[in-house]
């Protein structure tokens, strides 16, 4: 039966990585009873984009004259400009405060508990309960030199001294090609002095190599591509079709949903099948005839977002709003011998294993 929460007052608790939960036993105290929630469905969507940022090479002008580069391969005017990547739609089981529930057992039956989330979200019925744990590698970064530093420790005394830009330009594209003569004359052994051990060579091959590129990009230009992630949530009580969810600007990333100066990112939430939905009379009936559980049959829904026409993601989820209540009769924990053990899934409220 539907009742009014009165015995518990439970943490509020994100079902994120780890499902904490609570074990709540039916006693004589609480007679014989223990209340809790089922799930409703919220759909969290995220986005991935990048912003890349492009810088001209302070002797772009010279590239080809120096360094007989093409103009395509020459970045001559600053800009930056953002990506939409990639969109990843998620379904996490949250409190209905509506669907608040007291599972009411004989006061014969033994030892009854059931486990919770923090929450309220029933977990499981006379089992016990072991949240997942999601674990997270350490990553490690490699702190490098800027490409300002590496160009430094590559030029001379000479180039410093130079009086005019096109001299420099000059001087740094000579030191180019000192670089690259450096670097094949280990590669042939005709260099002097060279490393005798391979993790010696490999050393000055790189420290040669990255100085060649942070002397190119003078005249190259350079890109830096950053990646930025965005959350947002629907709780689709119903079907929807083409709900803004934000706006994507080629020159300003993520914008309102009625910002017009990015095309518009949809999403629609259509039902998948149809489920038959149980009356409130038949419910009433079946909780009058024996003391119940009420569980979740979600039902199955497309959730599809797209970017103007492009489609971003397309998938089907399980939607408790979209599918019905059942009920399971208490009087199934009545064996003393052979006590029922009930799995419900959290995110859903839906039965997943029933062992005896």
């Amino acid at each position: 039966m539907k009742k009014i929460l009165l015995i518990f007052l439970l943490l509020s608790a994100n079902l994120s990585s780890q499902t904490r939960v609570v074990k709540m036993s039916a006693t004589k105290s609480t007679d014989y009873g223990v209340q809790y929630f089922l799930p409703e469905t919220l759909l969290s969507i995220s986005a991935e984009y990048t912003k890349a940022e492009q810088k001209s090479g302070i002797y772009s002008r010279y590239a080809e004259r120096f360094l007989g580069l093409d103009a395509k391969s020459v970045i001559t005017e600053d800009s930056v400009t953002f990506t939409l990547e990639k969109i990843e739609v998620t379904s996490l089981g949250v409190p209905d405060t509506k669907e608040n529930y007291l599972i009411e057992f004989k006061s014969k039956t033994t030892s009854p508990f059931v486990y919770l989330t923090e929450d309220g979200i029933i977990c499981t019925v006379n089992a016990d309960f072991t949240p997942s744990v999601s674990t997270k590698k350490n990553e490690q970064k490699t702190v490098k030199a800027s490409p300002a530093v590496e160009a430094r420790s590559a030029l001379t005394e000479e180039y410093f001294q130079a009086g005019s830009t096109i001299k420099m330009a000059e001087i740094a594209a000579k030191r180019i090609y000192e670089i690259r003569e450096s670097r094949n004359d280990l590669l042939t052994g005709n260099a002097d002095n060279a490393p005798r051990d391979g993790e010696g060579m490999k050393i000055v091959l790189d420290r040669l190599e990255s100085q060649e590129k942070a002397l190119t990009e003078l005249f190259t230009g350079t890109t830096s591509v950053e990646t930025f992630a965005a959350g947002f949530e629907i709780n689709p009580q119903t079907e929807i079709e083409k709900k803004t969810l934000f706006r994507f600007s080629r020159y300003e990333g993520i914008v309102d949903a009625d910002d017009l100066s990015g095309i518009p990112v949809y999403i629609n939430v259509k039902r998948a099948e149809e489920i038959m939905q149980e009356t409130p009379e038949d419910t009433k009936r079946k909780g009058k005839e024996q003391m119940s559980i009420v569980y979740n049959v979600p039902g199955k829904a497309s959730v599809e977002v797209f970017a103007g026409i492009k489609t971003m993601y397309k998938n089907i989820f399980q939607i408790v709003q979209f599918g019905k209540k059942q009920i399971l009769a208490t009087s199934l924990f009545e064996d003393k011998k052979s006590p029922v053990k009930i799995y419900f899934y959290p995110e859903t409220g839906a039965i997943r294993q029933i062992i005896q």
